[in-house]
């Protein structure tokens, strides 16, 4: 299980778990300024009211900050200033909205510091745990900046179109408070990144990529200032704007392969953490001593991996029926590509794998599924459809009340360049993702049922009106940006448009079999997204296998459950593309997988839910 372990810098295996989670694991986490407490958030079954605790690593001391019922707290600023306090946003006055509170990480006294009566969905701040701006989603679609006045007090401070909404936002204050940094595409197509004074409201750009958005910041940890921005288009790319660590950071292109991030650095900026992500391995982390220039290795992410020969991942850019340039990865079983070349000696049987969001991406490096799926005998293709982030606004907005229209058209575009090039079988493509990964499989079997041969949908949605209808109350400020980008379930046209791309409307076209996985207390896409895609199913008589988990939400977390049910999908792919499979039986342990409907649709599987349930294994 996922925890969170303390080491000394020089001495790594004397590394100590400091949290002792057992079921879910910890994936969001970090160090407070006291240099004496952990912090991390967790929820409880993926139900993502998510608390926020305070370990005190001297005498293992766990905190609830946050102990209020169907919260889900958002930590707003950790400050080296007031290193005993950090701000934290709840939602436990009023559903729909985070009021600010600041806590203290040691007692857990926590006092009211902004109530938000406005509907505000997030904020600026400063070190000083100051507020100076908050955002608010504004009726068109798009939003608008809000510059604190006075207590209670704010004024208007600028407006974000309904084009741009995606691709500007404020990141953060200068040193001064003088200026704001921000990702601003107004006048551009393309987030550049700005620099806008707060009393002239003059804007300055610093860095901008014509072909992508910056999307990353490197920024000097006391200095607040900006050293160096990240853009990806196929492979991340850094522009350095301050030349002070331009040394640094050439040097560490020499230390190892891969796509360089820093991870972290000391507050007298003396030592950084250096991470590489790599296609074929895992991620890999060194610790850098800027007075030395040295970086010495400290550890991957999954040492398992170290050693085993995984596949390398193949950026291309694929044209669309209509000439967008759709960013996309594939990735070939090694032994099918003796020449290295990205082509393999005959065409495969591949998994078309659809990133979730949408308003998502992929990105070159390490992706679990593709080495999996790679490994058992099929090509793996993602593609960046339109509405994906990253490549500007225009592609973004190309994809405004496109769900299951051209969005789904870049799918299929990108299925036929990888049969043209002889990568995949065309009688053998199966297509699989999670939330709008998921919706897409399910628009794949019903819209286009000849192109497919299979689908695994993981917690997407079926029925966009009810999607609309039942997401969770915090998200209530930000429904014009679904909206305006999807179809407003408040009018009769929009609902309309909405029940037309609804796969659940169509499951008479179902001709390919199906696999659907949920999560029982999924917030975003509720259980009976997937419920009313089976029940309808079943009332055609059409086949279907549902896998719930009672213990998950948005996706599954528990390393047991996920097990489970890549064994079940890998059981249903080799029956239905062809490729390898192990027996599922030991990949049932401890998992709480159950399977209300076409367990006889995967093989094996009604033999191992039958034996485990004889053996009536307690699965928590």
């Amino acid at each position: 299980m996922l925890n969170v372990w303390v080491a000394p810098v020089g001495d790594l295996p004397a590394a100590k778990a400091v949290t002792h989670d057992e079921k879910r694991g910890i994936r969001r986490y970090f160090w407070s300024y006291t240099n004496n407490h952990v912090l991390y958030m967790q929820d409880k079954g993926g139900d993502e009211d998510w608390h926020i605790y305070s370990v005190d690593l001297k005498s293992g001391t766990e905190i609830d900050l946050t102990p209020y019922e169907k919260v889900a707290a958002q930590v707003v600023e950790v400050s080296r200033h007031f290193p005993e306090e950090i701000l934290v946003s709840i939602n436990n006055r009023d559903p729909r909205h985070h009021d600010v509170h600041r806590v203290n990480i040691k007692t857990g006294k926590i006092r009211l510091v902004q109530q938000n009566d406005e509907g505000y969905v997030g904020y600026i701040t400063d070190d000083d745990m100051k507020i100076y701006f908050a955002m608010k989603m504004t009726e068109d679609g798009g939003s608008e900046i809000f510059r604190k006045t006075g207590e209670n007090s704010w004024s208007s401070f600028t407006k974000i179109g309904p084009d741009d909404s995606l691709t500007t936002s404020p990141i953060g204050l200068d040193k001064s408070r003088k200026n704001l940094f921000m990702l601003d595409s107004r006048g551009r197509n393309t987030a550049a990144l700005t620099k806008l004074n707060i009393d002239s409201m003059q804007s300055q750009v610093l860095a901008q990529d014509p072909k992508a958005d910056i999307a990353g910041i490197i920024m000097h940890p006391t200095e607040k200032r900006v050293q160096a921005v990240q853009s990806t288009f196929e492979r991340r790319h850094w522009q350095i704007i301050d030349k002070s660590i331009e040394g640094d950071l050439n040097y560490l292109r020499t230390v190892a392969d891969g796509e360089l991030n820093i991870g972290s650095r000391t507050l007298d900026d003396n030592h950084w953490i250096a991470v590489y992500e790599m296609d074929n391995g895992p991620v890999r982390y060194y610790h850098y001593d800027r007075k030395a220039r040295k970086a010495k290795f400290l550890f991957t992410n999954r040492p398992a991996l170290e050693n085993v020969k995984l596949a390398k991942m193949h950026p291309v850019t694929i044209k669309a029926r209509d000439g967008l340039d759709l960013v996309s990865y594939f990735t070939l079983p090694s032994w099918t590509d003796p020449d290295a070349d990205g082509r393999p000696s005959e065409p495969l049987p591949m998994v078309l794998f659809v990133h979730g969001g949408p308003w998502g991406r992929d990105n070159w490096g390490f992706h679990p599924y593709h080495q999996w799926l790679a490994n058992r005998g099929y090509a793996v293709l993602s593609v960046n459809f339109r509405g994906s982030t990253g490549f500007g606004k225009e592609f973004i907005n190309a994809g405004n009340f496109e769900w299951a229209g051209k969005m789904h058209d870049d799918l299929l575009d990108a299925v036929n360049w990888a049969v043209a090039e002889k990568i995949a079988d065309k009688d053998r493509v199966g297509i699989m993702g999670g939330s709008y990964g998921g919706y897409a499989t399910l628009v794949g079997l019903t819209f286009t049922p000849d192109v497919f041969a299979c689908g695994v949908d993981i917690v997407g949605p079926s029925n966009l009106i009810t999607l609309l209808n039942t997401i969770p109350p915090y998200w209530q400020p930000m429904i014009e940006l679904f909206t305006k980008r999807v179809g407003d379930h408040r009018t009769e046209e929009g609902r309309k448009l909405l029940a037309s791309r609804s796969p659940v409307n169509f499951v008479d076209k179902i001709s390919k079999p199906l696999l659907i996985g949920q999560g029982a207390n999924d917030p975003r896409v509720k259980q009976t997204e997937s419920d009313q895609i089976v029940e309808a199913m079943k009332k055609k008589n059409i086949p279907v296998t549902y896998v719930l988990y009672p213990d998950e939400g948005h996706g599954f977390a528990r390393p047991e459950n996920k097990m489970s049910f890549n064994a079940v999908a890998e059981g249903f792919l080799a029956e239905h593309l062809g490729g390898r499979f192990q027996p599922m039986s030991e990949d049932m342990t401890g998992s709480s997988i159950t399977v209300p409907e076409g367990a006889a649709g995967v093989r094996g599987l009604s033999r191992v839910i039958e034996a485990r349930n004889k053996a009536n294994v307690d699965p928590t």
